[in-house]
């Protein structure tokens, strides 16, 4: 089917399964937002010509260290400087959205690269509660995650422009979109991009399952879920005109370095970040100088511990077979490997040293 083709990709090298690119856009400290974006213009170059199948920008906000709360704006960027990638949102928070915002701005990620675009999109808010009802402008937080599935299709018949008839929204059109080809004289791209439900736990899972589609699971936070959530969306699983079989990826936390130590300095830092951002203390990701002359408490080390327990990291040989291991325990289709670091240079030196480990292609 056509639609396999935008969703599964091909295995590079000597990789389990296809690898991605999952990026928070992060900002070290002494370093800019500008920085940071113009790390994942480099980092998306650099994915593309090495055969990883897709680039992901996930929504977050109110978190100095993550420059990633517009991943339409970011996305339009990146696609003016890159020609192949599969580019995406890993993901959109719908509730924080109203639907026909969403479907206009991947309509029109859609026109600026074609038959490239993933919409990926998650019921959290990606953010804390004061910060989501800023942003819904209501306090009734619960209710949209609870409306999740109804706002699901309410964007999907946006995109699709289906509204049956007698449907207030009828009339009502995301442009650029499916109705422009109706219109006398129009043309239109015969692309839409597939819709990915993202998750920590076993709700989208079961929906994902239940709609047929493609499902996206955040093992990089919730490692604990990961295969409960995987086994309850294969066991949902319904095929569809998007799927005849399950298809699911994992958010993976990964960092290679050229020397061991060198690692453990550098997820030192992305844990102290961590430490931070859960004791309602958010800020830049720090430099490893700084995270090793903190003082943790206990508490805090048993959480750096636990956390970095779930990083695969190291020389790239150990990063490999944490990663094969990985994808055998779980039976992920795909892995998007995020590599979390204070400078923007370990990490693109990281996604290289993994494409190297399993031989991607050099193009």
């Amino acid at each position: 089917m056509a639609a396999d083709d935008e969703i599964r990709g091909g295995v590079q090298g000597t990789a389990p399964v296809p690898l991605s690119v999952l990026d928070l856009v992060t900002v070290g400290a002494g370093r800019t937002a500008t920085d940071a974006l113009r790390t994942s213009v480099a980092l998306s170059r650099l994915a593309e010509s090495r055969g990883f199948h897709r680039y992901w920008v996930a929504e977050h906000h109110s978190m100095p260290g993550v420059a990633s709360s517009s991943p339409a704006v970011i996305l339009a960027h990146l696609a003016a400087h890159t020609d192949r990638i599969r580019l995406g949102s890993g993901g959109v928070m719908l509730p924080n959205h109203a639907p026909l915002v969403i479907a206009e701005q991947f309509g029109t990620l859609e026109a600026l690269a074609p038959g490239r675009v993933d919409l990926g999109l998650g019921r959290a808010p990606g953010t804390d509660g004061a910060t989501a009802a800023a942003l819904r402008r209501t306090d009734r937080l619960a209710e949209g995650a609870d409306d999740f599935p109804q706002q699901l299709a309410e964007l999907t018949r946006f995109l699709d422009d289906d509204f049956p008839d007698g449907h207030p929204y009828r009339r009502i059109h995301a442009v650029p979109g499916p109705v422009q080809a109706t219109s006398p004289g129009g043309v239109q791209s015969p692309h839409r991009p597939p819709l990915w439900l993202l998750g920590s736990s076993g709700f989208s899972a079961r929906l994902a399952g239940a709609l047929g589609l493609p499902f996206a699971f955040a093992h990089h936070f919730s490692a604990q879920n990961t295969v409960p959530a995987l086994d309850l969306y294969r066991e949902s699983f319904r095929p569809s005109a998007v799927l005849d079989a399950p298809y699911a990826l994992i958010g993976v936390a990964a960092l290679a370095t050229d020397e061991e130590a060198e690692a453990r300095r550098q997820v030192l830092a992305a844990a102290l970040n961590m430490v931070r951002l859960r004791t309602g203390r958010p800020g830049l990701v720090p430099t490893p100088e700084e995270a090793e002359a903190y003082d943790f408490s206990p508490v805090e080390r048993d959480f750096v511990s636990s956390w970095n327990a779930n990083v695969v990291h190291g020389t790239p040989d150990e990063v490999r077979a944490g990663l094969d291991d990985l994808q055998k325990r779980t039976g992920a289709d795909e892995l998007m490997i995020t590599s979390n670091a204070h400078g923007g240079e370990v990490r693109l030196r990281s996604y290289e040293l993994i494409a190297d480990a399993y031989g991607l292609p050099a193009r």
